[in-house]
């Protein structure tokens, strides 16, 4: 995510930001609400001239609209972000209509912005500063690296052997050479909390990933296997397409959210520093009790949960969003969709 612009007078104002991932477009899906302004190029159809006969043909032209947001749809199978609403600012006002992000698109937001969302856009920011998934593509003489950034993938070592595998002998000590540079190159540009993709066609990944479970078996844990068909730019442009990068990043937030609901069921079981159900964890953030509140996803649109956000960030307590497509979340939907672990016990 990247920040264009920040115009606030107290919590309220306009931030114009520029998605550049899905990731950054499923932040979005929680930092835009019904109510909030949102201005975005989109497409509408050009007015027609009345003085005509024949009705003519509209082509759809490009323009700028700030739209009053109804309802905001993403899909983590999808590549962009719709967001409903009624034209406030621009041509055919008081008219519906959906704006499609998608990753590279500018949108402003004018609201009230609440704690935890400020802290989502600096949290959405700092992540693209810092690589999470290397890919690395090989096929027989040929490897490249890329590491993932927010504005697609930065090619970061290319190797090649300077001959096929040959018949063995030489050819063979050659094979060996050249997948040992591979690994030990993969080995230096992943940092230690990096996922690798390693794809290409045919079985070369394979023997490179045996090389690297010998010699990098903290490496080894971290690769996925891909099949992809073509090498270089196209390549990584393949892998990107075919999903691995979602399954990573949906894994990673799985994590987060997985430690925090194996922490609340420990408390709650051992009848420690936890509370959980809308009246409860109300109640404890009314005392500023609330270390970290977890809330379903789905629930963040009602009033009454916007307004509990804004009393535990109020007294500084963190705020965590759950996705609902991952278990976690239904376990959290489970116990009324909002808990809270508390800095202490509350005594009921």
């Amino acid at each position: 995510m990247r920040v264009l612009k920040t115009s606030l007078r107290g919590q309220e104002g306009e931030i114009s930001l520029v998605p550049e991932s899905i990731d950054d477009l499923w932040h979005l899906k929680y930092l835009i609400a019904p109510g909030d302004l949102v201005f975005a190029l989109t497409h509408r159809k050009a007015t027609a001239s009345t003085d005509k006969l024949r009705p003519e043909k509209l082509e759809r032209r490009p323009v700028r609209l700030g739209i009053r947001a109804e309802s905001v749809e993403f899909h983590t199978s999808s590549n962009w972000l719709r967001v409903h609403g009624v034209i406030e600012v621009g041509p055919d006002v008081a008219s519906y209509h959906t704006l499609n992000l998608e990753p590279g698109d500018d949108v402003s937001i004018i609201k009230r912005w609440r704690p935890d969302e400020l802290a989502r856009i600096k949290e959405a920011v700092a992540e693209a500063k810092r690589p999470k998934v290397v890919i690395a593509l090989i096929e027989e003489g040929e490897a490249a690296i890329g590491v993932l950034r927010q504005f697609g993938v930065e090619t970061a070592s290319e190797i090649k052997m300077g001959g096929g595998k040959g018949m063995g002998g030489k050819g063979g000590d050659r094979r060996s050479e050249f997948l040992d540079e591979v690994a030990e190159e993969m080995n230096r540009v992943a940092s230690s909390d990096t996922r690798v993709i390693l794809a290409g066609p045919g079985f070369t990944k394979e023997d490179l990933k045996k090389r690297i479970d010998a010699n990098y078996p903290d490496l080894s844990k971290r690769i996925i296997l891909y099949d992809a068909t073509t090498m270089g730019v196209s390549g990584f442009q393949e892998v990107l397409r075919r999903g691995a990068i979602d399954k990573i990043l949906e894994e990673s937030r799985l994590a987060l959210e997985s430690t925090l609901i194996e922490d609340l069921l420990r408390e709650i079981a051992t009848d420690g520093r936890a509370a959980y159900g809308p009246a409860e964890v109300r109640e404890a953030a009314e005392q500023g009790a609330v270390e970290t509140l977890m809330i379903f996803g789905e629930l963040v649109r009602r009033p009454e949960i916007d307004e509990l956000m804004r009393t535990v960030s109020d007294a500084r307590g963190r705020v965590v969003v759950f996705s609902p497509e991952f278990e976690p979340g239904k376990r959290l939907e489970a116990l009324g969709g909002v808990a809270a672990i508390t800095r202490y016990k509350i005594h009921r």
